[in-house]
């Protein structure tokens, strides 16, 4: 939990500017989308390798090794944008991704030791933690602009600094004090009953549910990504200050994991399917507020980017849950390290088709086709439900 506070103001300051800087850069709103993309590309790399690092050495290594990543990457990126140096700036932008990666991967770890009927809770205590920081993260948009204007360098590179010291931080609380890894504890556990002839309690190995876990996480993910990317560029260009712009992502980071409890209470009593239904209706009602809210009215689109967050959060802890369910423990840091990588790789294509739909028709569009796609999660957990 302590990890989440400071990775969640590394993954929202870079969030909040970073299609602006790339505006900027690169002179071009089509390519605006680009940075989301590089990191979540990046993250779906990370992914991989935090997967496997924390299978076959525990959370704890794979844990740290990923913000250790997201801090080099986010001074990468300081250094790039002090430079003028595009192709600098996509390198360390693929490599700051790894944070991402790692933020939302430390959500399995609190399901490693919980009891099934549990386990939406338990995902929810480690998300609702990251909600201090990401809130606070595009709120010190302003005055990380600042320290960037004292040290010289372009103020968009300032969110970035304070990525830089908060995944390093991560990285550090974990390494020291991760004790015991919560995987390889749980492991432990499981050879234990075994041995002694109890009934291990474990994944059912329910090849449909696994599908609908790792399709709802995608598809969240992918209507999540590509509205919000392109908000803060849509209030720019409708009047709007960095500080507005900062204040919605904050209120949209905060639906994303301050409902946590509330979600995990839901997917324990109610059922994982439930939620999961839930998630598409909620990103509908997202999509269309965003989609016809008055482009000068931040009420509305703070109303509409904390509906897209809450959405996510009941994607996010429904399919994470049916996940651990699913998936036994001697695969499962490593196959939900595959999972990751598809939700990275739906957010890459978010990230980078909003910047092109926004350039060629507008932000109104691109809302109404995200919230609309999100529909699809209704279908498929009428499916597995029948299976």
């Amino acid at each position: 939990m302590a990890t989440q506070v400071l990775s969640g103001a590394g993954l929202a300051a870079g969030v909040t500017v970073g299609a602006l800087l790339a505006q900027e850069m690169l002179a071009s709103t089509s390519l605006s989308g680009l940075p989301s993309a590089l990191f979540t590309i990046g993250s779906a790399a990370a992914a991989v390798v935090v997967g496997r690092a924390s299978q076959r050495l525990g959370r704890r290594v794979g844990l740290s090794v990923g913000y250790a990543a997201g801090a080099v990457g986010s001074v990468g990126v300081v250094i790039a944008s002090a430079a003028g140096s595009v192709p600098l700036l996509f390198l360390s932008l693929f490599v700051y991704g790894s944070g991402t990666a790692t933020n939302l991967q430390a959500r399995y770890a609190g399901a490693d030791l919980a009891a099934p009927q549990h386990r939406g809770r338990a995902v929810s205590t480690v998300l609702v933690a990251t909600t201090v920081g990401s809130v606070a993260g595009p709120n010190l948009v302003t005055a990380t602009g600042r320290l960037a204007d004292s040290l010289d360098i372009p103020r968009l590179a300032g969110p970035f600094i304070l990525a830089a010291v908060a995944y390093a931080a991560a990285a550090a609380v974990l390494w020291i004090m991760l004790r015991p890894d919560p995987l390889i504890t749980a492991r432990a556990i499981a050879a234990e009953e075994q041995e002694s002839g109890g009934r291990t309690p474990d994944a059912d190995g329910n090849r449909a549910h696994l599908v609908l876990g790792a399709s709802v996480m995608v598809l969240t993910q992918l209507i999540m990504v590509a509205i919000m990317t392109m908000t803060p560029i849509h209030m720019q260009h409708n009047g709007h200050d960095l500080g507005a712009a900062g204040l919605v992502i904050a209120v949209h980071v905060a639906g994303m994991y301050l409902p946590s409890p509330f979600s995990g209470l839901l997917v324990d009593r109610f059922g994982r399917l439930t939620v999961a239904a839930a998630s598409g209706v909620t990103l509908l009602a997202a999509g269309l507020i965003a989609a016809f809210a008055p482009p000068h009215s931040t009420a509305l689109i703070a109303l509409a980017l904390g509906l897209l967050g809450l959405g996510w959060n009941f994607g996010l802890i429904s399919g994470t849950t049916i996940i651990s369910d699913t998936v036994p423990l001697a695969t499962r840091a490593r196959t939900q390290g595959k999972i990751d990588v598809a939700i990275a790789l739906a957010g890459a294509g978010g990230g980078m088709a909003s910047g092109l739909v926004v350039a060629t028709t507008s932000y109104a569009t691109l809302a109404i086709i995200s919230g609309v796609l999100a529909l699809a999660v209704i279908p498929a957990v009428a499916r597995t439900a029948r299976a």
